[in-house]
């Protein structure tokens, strides 16, 4: 079974030409583009996992993030393999019509070797993708599968009015605030780090300020009571130590396409890997893989890092932070919040209605009669704010918010679980679940007798 798992089951490279205009001379000019599919297991379908754009996407990359798919599937209880895709470029050098014909030629070769389909490799938005290339993807499978009524769920992360689901944009930092609530109020694991238990007042230090970095802030400033004290980007970091507004920050990178400059805090110009060493109580590396490394693993200043990214820790600095009683939350769990979603909407495509369409009304009704009998009988008032609180039926974002937390919370609880009994770290646990899990599908399919 562990042979198995080393390896992946198909790997797809492929280069295609891209007209980039022409030269001085009027003669046309092309550059040669690089791109990846890599499907990590089969042991069950469809696989599912990100496509990425980013100059620094190669094949060793690619495999190893499409295994940690499998496994993050697997940890959260989603019943995908594992898969990803990568093309090496970087975004900021191509206009929107070339970002448009190199998403819709990558779909199209997926689609020649049928790694493309709701049944078959469902991808979503990675680092340096987002909606608007999920619906280029979804265009292209339907000029190629006309009448196909499943084929919007062959992509997730699109857009709402293509088929997308509420939730999804936040979905992957709500997953990273549940999982470090549970594990605040889990018994005796904040007590081991010197802490008292729950999020409340605690400080943490955010580096990356993309999706999951401001969602995860965001969570963890309002629903969790945490003080946000710095935050880090690609051009330096911003810090307070009473706590970033993170609503006002967000506005002020909008505007000005920098956190640098936010009256609500200190500016550091500079490497946000500066963000890393601050004294904080939890850090949360939510940018790319390998920013904890054995080079800065020593001077890491935190109780518990918290893996919003893909990798952020190698393994050698996982030695040093061990060491140290550093805990370490890992990724194939904080980070499963994106995928775990993503289900959600491929089921919401499959079955073709919208969560909460056919129950709200009949929740709300049902729940008004029985508040008016429970006023009647005690003759007690409930306030407008009491009674629009309990007789609300659920929307979307309701139910998926319902759907995560649990999820979130259920796989937390198993990999604590495991930890204990089998006196182990986390990431250890984690994958001792998810490798079990996988195994079980394949004894069941009478792969291994």
């Amino acid at each position: 079974m562990l042979q198995t798992v080393k390896t992946c089951n198909s790997v797809f490279k492929m280069n295609f030409p891209l007209k980039m205009g022409h030269d001085a001379n009027g003669r046309p000019v092309f550059k040669t583009i690089e791109a990846y599919r890599v499907q990590h297991s089969h042991h069950r379908l469809p696989v599912k996992g990100g496509i990425r754009f980013s100059e620094a996407v190669n094949q060793d990359e690619v495999e190893a993030l499409a295994m940690l798919m499998t496994f993050k599937c697997a940890t959260v209880d989603v019943p995908f393999g594992g898969a990803k895709g990568g093309i090496k470029i970087d975004s900021k050098d191509y206009t929107v019509e070339q970002l448009e014909r190199i998403t819709r030629r990558f779909a199209q070769e997926l689609i020649k070797k049928q790694m493309l389909g709701p049944g078959l490799d469902v991808p979503a938005p990675d680092y340096g993708t987002g909606p608007r290339e999920m619906a280029w993807i979804k265009d292209t499978f339907e000029a190629f599968s006309a009448g196909d009524l499943n084929s919007p769920g062959t992509v997730t992360g699109k857009p709402v009015s293509q088929g997308g689901i509420r939730g999804r944009a936040e979905a992957t930092g709500l997953g990273v605030f549940f999982v470090m609530r549970e594990f605040a109020n889990a018994e005796g694991a904040m007590e081991k780090l010197g802490l008292t238990s729950g999020l409340q007042d605690k400080s943490v230090v955010v580096q990356g300020f993309g999706n999951v970095g401001y969602w995860a802030a965001h969570f963890l400033v309002n629903w969790g009571n945490a003080r946000v004290t710095a935050i880090g980007e690609y051009d330096g970091m911003v810090t307070n130590p009473d706590g970033l507004d993170i609503a006002a920050l967000k506005a002020h990178q909008n505007a000005t396409g920098s956190i640098l400059g936010f009256a609500g805090g200190v500016s550091h110009p500079g490497d946000s890997a500066e963000c890393l060493t601050l004294p904080c109580d939890f850090l949360v590396p939510a940018a790319l893989e390998a920013t904890v490394h054995s080079a800065n693993a020593a001077k890491l200043n935190t109780k518990c890092i918290v893996e919003a990214a893909n990798g952020p820790v190698t393994s050698k600095a996982e030695d040093v932070l061990v060491e140290r009683g550093i805990q370490i939350l890992p990724d194939i769990l904080v980070n499963a919040g994106g995928v775990t979603v993503s289900y959600f909407e491929w089921l919401k495509n499959l079955n073709h209605v919208r969560f909460g369409r056919m129950m709200k009304r009949h929740t709300e009704k049902s729940q008004t009669l029985l508040i008016d009998a429970l006023e009647r009988n005690t003759g007690r008032e409930l306030s407008p704010i009491e009674r629009a609180n309990i007789t609300k039926g659920a929307l979307e974002q309701d139910i998926v918010y319902s759907g995560l937390e649990d999820t979130m919370a259920h796989a937390f609880s198993e990999m604590h679980a495991t930890a204990v009994r089998e006196n182990i770290d986390y990431r250890t646990a984690a994958f001792l679940n998810a490798i079990h899990k996988v195994a079980q599908c394949y004894e069941e399919l009478g792969v291994f007798p």
